[in-house]
């Protein structure tokens, strides 16, 4: 999967979908643009957005843009600061624009370059908002703008299960691009490494066909070399959060 040169252009940002979180200077415009035209060719655009605040940024490549906030404010980085557990004097936000369903695979990995850019240039660490993991810079994987790799953007967990007798797993990560996340039950005593591997599988696939499969629809995952049947939708909240799941079974 890589970021098209054709799409529409954003209007609006998104929520964040990343902190960074970090000490010293910021980088300049000018740094961010070098380093990212060398990762991934560029061109990159970035300009101050002085409507909403002299630290905030507006990058773009091509038709897609990512918002950043290098820093919040005072405020809203201390509730931050308490929330991850973090020490760092500073911390900034990235946020993708606002795209079509079909093109937001798209701007969700051009914000994450953009997040990757400003951990390494700042040295800091990365929140990633949605799969709720901590990105130093040895973290994040150096990967061109033609290759996609689904464990860089979903992870696949195991939880407290409503059941007893099944244990319960799921993913983190498939709602950045505008889709349910999954939820797979196996019989309780199973290794769960096989378990999470299919989910992220059938996340990859999902992702690819770029919609949610309807309940009672089978899915090859030819990566997986198995077929899957989405057989119910429902929502839940662990620990508070709201996650809207498909459940998958084996065929």
């Amino acid at each position: 999967m890589k970021i098209r040169k054709k799409g529409p252009k954003p209007s609006a940002r998104r929520s964040p979908s990343y902190f960074i979180g970090y000490q010293g200077t910021v980088p300049s415009p000018e740094e961010l643009k070098t380093w990212y035209d060398l990762e991934y060719g560029g061109p990159l655009i970035v300009r101050t957005d002085e409507k909403n605040s002299p630290a905030a940024w507006v990058a773009q490549h091509g038709p897609w843009t990512v918002h950043a906030q290098m820093p919040l404010p005072g405020p809203q980085a201390n509730q931050l600061a308490t929330q991850l557990a973090w020490d760092h004097p500073f911390i900034g936000a990235v946020a993708p624009g606002q795209a079509s369903p079909a093109d937001l695979p798209d701007a969700v990995l051009f914000a994450a370059r953009l997040a990757r850019g400003l951990t390494l240039l700042t040295q800091g660490t990365a929140f990633d908002v949605t799969t709720q993991a901590y990105l130093n810079p040895s973290d994040w994987q150096d990967r061109s703008l033609a290759c996609f790799a689904i464990r860089d953007h979903c992870t696949a967990m195991e939880g407290e299960s409503p059941d007893k007798g099944r244990d319960w797993f799921y993913t983190l990560g498939l709602s950045k691009f505008g889709l349910d996340e999954l939820e797979l039950f196996q019989p309780t005593g199973l290794p769960s490494s096989p378990a999470t591997d299919l989910l992220l599988a059938v996340a990859d696939e999902v992702l690819r066909k770029g919609q949610n499969q309807k309940v009672g629809t089978p899915l090859n995952v030819p990566s997986a070399a198995r077929t899957v049947r989405f057989i119910k939708h429902r929502t839940v909240t662990p620990g508070g959060r709201l996650l809207i799941l498909r459940e998958v079974a084996f065929e």
